[in-house]
């Protein structure tokens, strides 16, 4: 025994140690795993909580918060091409806008709908329903 804590971990056997330190890394490695599996459950909530945004009546502000990729001026060739060209039939015609790519519109496909022109600018969706195209 060690004289000052009354314990002293060197006088215990080598397979006693090995053991302790085995345990101690196990009892950390459960404390550091937690955090991370909780950290993505918000990730899987906010899948749920996606909303719809309407190609036909979404503003460019709208488009450019909501949508990954788009920013003020693709945005607003959106609102362009909208105006120019007629509605939009299908979120496939968004890749016709220019500067809006395959990528892009892979991106947002799960975001996006042309559903009728008197929808609301974004409507929301109940979860685990399937978007309208």
């Amino acid at each position: 025994m060690c004289k000052r804590s009354g314990f002293c971990f060197g006088a215990l056997p080598r397979q006693l140690r090995r053991f302790a330190a085995l345990v101690l890394c196990a009892l950390l490695s459960c404390l550091l795993i937690e955090p991370v599996s909780a950290a993505a459950e918000p990730a899987r909530s906010a899948q749920a909580a996606v909303t719809l945004i309407n190609l036909n009546t979404a503003d460019a502000a709208t488009l450019a918060r909501a949508m990954d990729g788009i920013g003020e001026a693709k945005a607003r060739a959106i609102i362009e091409h909208r105006q120019r060209n007629g509605a939009f039939k299908s979120v496939d015609e968004l890749a016709l806008v220019k500067g809006i790519g395959a990528k892009t519109l892979a991106a947002n496909r799960a975001r996006l709908t042309v559903g009728s022109g008197a929808a609301a600018k974004v409507t929301p969706r109940a979860p685990g329903t399937a978007p309208a195209r």
